[in-house]
C-alpha cells in the first residue's frame, strides 16, 4: 500500500525553524515529483511547494520564498521541508501529496496524514 506518513511538525515560536519530514513506502519513491501542501481553516488546502524526482529543481508557493526549503532523499524514501523564519500565517496542517503520474505534478492521488505546525508566542 502507498503510505506518506510525515513527521516534525510542532510548536515554535516566531522566527523559529522547523523540519518536516514524509517518508513514502509502497511506491517508487524516486519516480515522482513530491509536493508539500498545507491546510487552515482560514485559507483552506494551499499548496507550498514541489520538487522534482532526482531533487535538482524546486518551486515554492511567493508566501514561502526564501523561508522554505524542499529537498529529498531518494535513498531513504523521504521528502523534507526546512522551514525558516516562521510566522503566524504559516500555522496549517501540512501535508506531503504523491502525484498520479509524471506530467501533472498537482494531481495528487495520495496524502500524508499530516502534521500540525503551530507558530504562535
Amino acid at each position: 500500500q502507498v503510505q506518506l506518513v510525515e513527521s516534525g511538525g510542532g510548536l515554535v515560536q516566531p522566527g523559529g525553524s522547523l523540519r518536516l519530514s514524509c517518508a513514502g513506502s509502497g511506491f517508487t519513491f524516486s519516480r515522482y515529483a513530491m509536493s508539500w501542501v498545507r491546510q487552515t481553516p482560514g485559507k483552506g488546502l494551499e499548496w507550498v511547494s514541489v520538487i522534482d524526482k532526482g531533487g535538482s529543481s524546486t518551486t515554492d508557493t511567493d508566501s514561502v520564498k526564501g523561508r522554505f526549503t524542499i529537498s529529498r532523499d531518494n535513498a531513504k524514501n523521504t521528502l523534507y521541508l526546512q522551514m525558516n523564519n516562521l510566522q503566524p500565517e504559516d500555522t496549517a496542517a501540512y501535508y506531503c501529496a504523491k502525484p498520479r503520474g509524471d506530467t501533472n505534478w498537482f494531481d495528487y492521488d495520495y496524502w500524508g496524514q499530516g502534521t500540525q505546525v503551530t507558530v504562535s508566542s
